[in-house]
């Protein structure tokens, strides 16, 4: 029987509206159907991850690497799923052919970052995603203004799949806290000035008082990658809204 989206997301909605995150998270799991979290193993995915590890360690975990990651990030992915034992992390690439007839020299984050942002993030991400019913993100309200209202649960636009935030209204204080709790690793570019991490030719460190997010696509007004969408187009945020 086809997934009835709508009514399993009120349904959820309705059931865990004081629920803890990983409450949450263990009913939505087993509720939902098919589901894959997406991480990028950045500087706060192990709170999810251990969430999800503690759940079902087989889960399919999605992995995007643009090939222009830290080399950092890709060792902390390894580091971190071998820690966490979790043993279903799938690693997505961009298309080869895609990347040499609109790419070909790798340069063009400098002169089109939302191009770059859908070849190499958007595009494989939405081809890992056939075939699933739900996506679990780790996004939260406070990180941007495309963010502040923020559900647990949520319809993605044009694809009839869920996803599933149940971070969402977590601060950065608890995700310390619960990195702190559980001694979870962390990456390791957080201590040398990247609260948040991304690709690397369009991450930069954050200096002190600046907001978390500000070494992202420094330099212009672009917030998000694109992989989130509202009516079929990425979200975005002016910079100064988002701060």
């Amino acid at each position: 029987m086809p997934l009835d989206a709508p009514s399993l997301i009120a349904e959820l909605l309705r059931d865990h509206a004081e629920s803890t995150a990983q409450g949450f998270l263990t009913d939505a799991i087993a509720r939902v159907g098919r589901v894959a979290m997406v991480s990028s193993f950045g500087a706060d995915s192990a709170v999810l991850l251990h969430m999800v590890a503690q759940i079902d360690r087989d889960l399919p975990v999605l992995f995007i690497d643009t090939l222009a990651l830290f080399p950092e990030t890709v060792a902390y992915q390894k580091d971190l799923a071998a820690h966490l034992g979790l043993s279903n992390v799938q690693t997505i690439t961009p298309d080869r052919t895609a990347l040499f007839e609109r790419d070909p020299e790798g340069l063009l984050y400098q002169s089109d970052t939302e191009s770059c942002c859908q070849l190499r993030k958007a595009e494989p991400l939405e081809r890992a995603l056939q075939g699933y019913d739900a996506w679990i993100t780790g996004r939260k309200r406070h990180q941007a203004a495309t963010r502040a209202d923020l559900d647990r649960v949520e319809m993605e636009p044009g694809t009839g799949r869920i996803r599933l935030n149940p971070l969402a209204d977590w601060t950065a204080a608890q995700i310390g806290a619960y990195l702190d709790a559980h001694d979870l690793p962390r990456h390791p570019l957080v201590a040398r000035g990247y609260p948040s991490i991304g690709c690397q030719p369009c991450t930069s460190r954050v200096l002190s008082g600046e907001d978390p997010r500000a070494g992202r696509w420094r330099g212009t007004e672009k917030t998000e990658c694109g992989i989130h969408f509202i009516g079929g187009v990425p979200q975005r945020a002016r910079k100064a809204d988002a701060a």
